[in-house]
């Protein structure tokens, strides 16, 4: 059982402000060291034991470098005054080079008339690249966001976590317990329960990734993020879940951002847009 102490710091419309703010209204933004190295089997690939989770955790955002590229789905509830609503995404990502791209789902009620279609995210260090944005913005236009301004970190802006800043969380894993073992689409995995501290992770992260979680550390209300990693036999992160909890107007507002990643070793091309090809005029606001 892991005890953590959390420091200090109308729900229907609450929850649709957020998946609007997070993924539509973006330009106003929606918030206002590594571990010590784990045991080889003698293949270079790391084995999992239950006696060392802190560094297994520690080390799992370079053991994904190491696996290169991935398919990955992912998952975003927001929920507040007992209403939820769920945010989907799916594409791949190439860890080495810390570049991704998704198609992001709104649901109907977050996304009005508009419902459904999907969003095109580019994921790089720094930045987020959305397409079919919306609100004004040309269809062949690319909105571009300096994720190291964002409150967050971009951790929930985008309506996915990006992936490599979800495993670059870890290494601010505190009171880690093992869960067991268990089997995840046909892998056996090993279970991690604890919770991540935002400040501790952002300065262990990578360069890339330390700006983003810099901003996040500021910018929430609660550094204490907890998490369930499922980690496989090689030590490479197959599904994280983060529970992050901030107060906006109104109600206090949880959102549960899940990560799945399979297909380790696919090749991923992702091409960043050319500057003629990002809007930069005014956004509406719906």
């Amino acid at each position: 059982m892991v005890v953590q102490q959390y420091r200090d710091g109308g729900g229907a419309r609450a929850v649709r402000a957020l998946a609007v703010a997070g993924v539509i209204a973006v330009t106003a933004g929606c918030f206002g060291g590594h571990a010590g190295s784990g045991a080889s089997d003698g293949s270079g690939r790391h084995s999992v034991a239950a006696d060392r989770p802190l560094d297994l955790l520690g080390q799992a955002a370079d053991v994904l470098v190491e696996a290169g590229g991935a398919e990955t789905r992912t998952s975003m509830e927001t929920a507040a005054g007992g209403t939820r609503v769920t945010i989907r995404g799916q594409g791949a990502y190439d860890f080495r080079r810390q570049l991704g791209r998704l198609k992001v789902v709104l649901p109907e009620d977050a996304a009005g008339a508009d419902g459904h279609r999907p969003i095109t995210e580019l994921l790089a260090p720094g930045a987020l690249y959305m397409k079919n944005r919306g609100a004004g913005v040309p269809d062949d236009k690319w909105v571009r966001i300096d994720t190291t301004t964002l409150k967050d970190g971009n951790l929930l802006t985008g309506g996915a976590t990006d992936p490599m800043a979800a495993a670059e969380l870890l290494r601010g894993a505190a009171d880690v317990t093992y869960a067991g073992k268990s089997e995840l689409a046909g892998v056996t995995v090993h279970h991690y329960r604890g919770v991540a501290d935002l400040g501790r992770a952002a300065r262990a992260a990578s360069p890339q990734s330390r700006g983003a979680l810099s901003a996040a550390a500021k910018g929430f209300s609660k550094d204490a993020v907890p998490f369930d990693a499922y980690l496989d036999e090689d030590g490479r992160l197959r599904k994280v879940r983060h529970r992050f909890t901030f107060s906006s107007e109104g109600p206090e507002v949880s959102v549960v951002s899940t990560l799945l990643l399979y297909g380790f070793g696919l090749p991923v091309t992702v091409t960043l847009p050319d500057e003629d090809a990002i809007y930069t005029g005014e956004i509406r606001q719906g």
